[in-house]
């Protein structure tokens, strides 16, 4: 039995995973969930589910929902609770969909409680991806992620010998400016950033798509989920989103995995794994398909990408700073108080102030994650 633990159960990836629990049937259960703010759908997957404990963000939330599923289940709140989430004795399996910095812990108390971890979340690899990965060593533990990208990445390799790996190639849609000039991006709004061509995700995600700061945060994390140095992860424009991501090897060959964009093949992926069940969504018919294009991402344009690169160059504090001056930077932009263009300058200038340091622990990420949001503030003039 595959007894899951679901941080982030009412976002675009929590409520997939649950469509996908639902279809695979016996053996799968959902026995935890952690949850922000969003009461009422939390307590429709109570009453579905039964688990026995829930997170959610505050007490007002946990008051609130309390009102809604009595006193069957227990309720916990705030960061703690998202660790007790994730470290709930009856879990084998921690899906973790929280947005943002905040699933860092979470996801280091699974990984040291023994528990399989599939990280839907782009952000704690990014922050502490030397910590993370020692620790899926030390367990002996595979960290299998849902995102798309390194799903793809991750079935290409089956049975591949790492050593022969010449390149991954990480495939992005291009957002709503793909073909933009500089120019044309200094009075884009908020609505017009949100409006996806392909995906349909959270605020926070669809903005960083847009930036192709999202392809910068899998780039790193690429980097240490596959153990490759980052000048061996490319990124290639591909506005169809049917090929996810190719790895290049040392013969020349090209290895693709490729589907329909939808999230439910690398989360039930993600869940079976190491085995592919039957899945009753549709197939991929490319006959029907518009030709597939690709083309390199402007990194004059698209500045973002080109930092996380810088970033993962540096090591250290410095993409941790980033990610953080990213969180505060998109925050202002959909306040309307700052403009697109300055998501880049932000992060820019905070990278500039943060210091380096080589190998530093989680106490020391934490605290470079509070001071960079200091200083994005400062840079927004907020």
């Amino acid at each position: 039995m595959t007894r899951i633990a679901l941080l982030g159960s009412t976002g675009s990836i929590g409520t997939q995973t649950l469509e996908v629990v639902e279809q695979l049937g016996d053996g799968y259960d959902v026995v935890a969930l952690a949850a922000g703010r969003q009461v009422s759908l939390l307590a429709e997957q109570v009453r579905r589910w039964r688990p026995k404990l829930v997170s959610v963000a505050d007490a007002a939330a946990r008051e609130e929902l309390r009102g809604l599923i009595g006193d069957s289940t227990r309720i916990v709140c705030g960061e703690e609770g998202l660790v007790e989430v994730a470290t709930w004795e009856n879990a084998n399996l921690v899906v973790a969909a929280v947005t943002g910095a905040l699933g860092l812990r979470p996801i280091v108390a699974a990984l040291q409680a023994g528990k399989r971890v599939a990280p839907a979340n782009k952000e704690p690899l990014v922050i502490a991806g030397s910590i993370l990965m020692r620790l899926t060593r030390e367990q002996g533990l595979p960290l299998v992620p849902i995102d798309s990208e390194h799903s793809a990445i991750y079935q290409c390799l089956r049975g591949e010998d790492p050593a022969t790996i010449e390149r991954l190639v990480l495939t992005a849609s291009g957002g709503p400016f793909r073909g933009c000039a500089l120019a044309d991006l200094a009075g884009v709004t908020p609505e017009q950033a949100l409006n996806h061509p392909t995906w349909k995700m959270g605020p926070k995600i669809t903005i960083d798509s847009a930036t192709l700061f999202n392809k910068g945060l899998e780039v790193i994390e690429a980097q240490w989920l596959f153990g490759l140095p980052v000048d061996k992860v490319d990124v290639i424009v591909h506005p169809q989103s049917i090929v996810h991501s190719m790895v290049e090897f040392q013969d020349g060959s090209v290895l693709a995995q490729m589907d329909d964009p939808n999230m439910r093949t690398p989360i039930q992926f993600a869940l079976t794994y190491p085995h592919r069940v039957t899945s009753p969504r549709s197939r991929l018919n490319l006959a029907a398909r518009k030709p597939l294009s690709f083309e390199q991402p402007d990194l004059d344009v698209f500045r973002c990408l080109a930092l996380a690169y810088d970033a993962a160059r540096a090591g250290g504090l410095v993409p941790c700073a980033m990610n953080a001056a990213d969180e505060v930077a998109v925050e202002r932009f959909l306040q309307g108080r700052i403009g697109f263009l300055d998501i880049p300058r932000v992060i820019e200038r905070v990278m500039e102030r943060c210091d380096h340091v080589a190998e530093p622990d989680l106490d020391a990420l934490f605290a470079a994650d509070a001071q960079a949001r200091r200083w994005a503030d400062e840079e927004c003039g907020c």
